[in-house]
């Protein structure tokens, strides 16, 4: 009787043993993730609600053996929402460890120099991956850059962080401001870089441009900065024509053509360099400027020099068949 009680204690010990190897092989030593693959988890999603979504996606073969060995193995560590990347051959185990580690995939967005604000919109809303309906921000509010987020992830918190990017970055620019500036205030400053961004695509000429309009802003002088008439019709998008005589000659505050001063607001989305020229302009005592053909600018401080500038720069056009 004693020797079959031991043999039955050892039986019974290796079920449990047999028992217990299974159960941990389970979650340390089975796959079914024959790729690469990658798993978003939801804002908000309960841990049940993640493991239906694993056992969904072929990932985990069952979501309720995944919940159970998960109280026992993987600890009270949180899962953070985002997009993740899962290894051929990952075990539930490994699976868990990823999810827990927050290290998720970052997906980029990029927002040019000058991209005025109706854009920005159209781009968000055709990025894949990002959720949620914006409006078009305010313009000279985002401030141009590359930005990260996560698949699933609201436009709105996108924008959110654009934003912040362009009042932190302005704050910081306002307070180096030197006593060349001509604008009186931040909002002023973005108004006026914003013109300097739509008037050269040249970086190192933009605080000659910032200079030349800032002499215009300080002696009452009209800008005369076509991409101003064109924002109230396009809201910054290309005019695709000339400019009619009637839209020179319209009286509304954003014509610089016609009305002294800066706009009521910015055209576009201006980029440090511009602002920083804005709040640091060359000092020249330059009123004009023209095209040069290569991409810049002649700039001129008296009409007369101006006018002979120009008178080139037709030429050039006529020879190229650009008139």
């Amino acid at each position: 009787m004693k020797k079959a009680a031991l043999v039955l204690g050892a039986a019974v010990a290796l079920l449990i043993a047999g028992a217990g190897i299974w159960f941990a092989n389970g979650w340390y030593g089975t796959s079914t993730v024959s790729k690469n693959a990658g798993f978003v988890v939801p804002q908000g999603a309960s841990v049940t609600a993640i493991a239906r979504k694993l056992e969904t996606e072929g990932l985990i073969p069952s979501a309720d053996d995944f919940l159970l060995r998960a109280r026992i193995f993987a600890g009270d560590g949180t899962i953070k929402a985002g997009e993740y990347s899962i290894p051929e051959m990952s075990t539930p185990s490994d699976i868990m460890d990823i999810l827990q580690s927050g290290d998720v995939v970052l997906n980029f967005v990029t927002i040019p120099e000058g991209l005025p604000s109706i854009l920005v919109h159209e781009r968000l809303m055709a990025v894949e991956g990002l959720v949620g309906e914006i409006e078009v921000p305010e313009e000279g509010s985002i401030l141009p850059d590359t930005y990260d987020f996560q698949k699933g992830e609201e436009r709105s918190a996108v924008i959110s962080r654009m934003q912040a990017a362009m009042d932190a970055y302005l704050a910081e620019a306002w307070e180096k401001r030197t006593d060349k500036a001509v604008v009186k205030t931040p909002e002023e400053a973005l108004i006026l870089a914003s013109i300097v961004e739509k008037e050269t695509a040249e970086a190192d000429e933009r605080p000659m441009v910032a200079g030349a309009l800032s002499n215009r802003v300080r002696i009452g002088m009209m800008l005369g900065a076509d991409a101003t008439t064109i924002y109230p019709i396009t809201k910054g998008k290309p005019l695709g024509r000339r400019i009619r005589v009637s839209e020179l000659r319209s009286t509304n505050p954003y014509n610089t053509r016609a009305v002294a001063g800066l706009p009521p607001g910015p055209i576009t989305n201006p980029g440090r360099e511009s602002i920083a020229a804005v709040l640091d302009p060359a000092e020249t005592k330059a009123l004009y400027y023209v095209a040069d053909g290569t991409g810049g600018h002649v700039f001129a401080e008296t009409l007369e020099e101006h006018n002979r500038n120009a008178a080139k720069w037709r030429a050039l056009r006529r020879e190229r068949g650009e008139m």
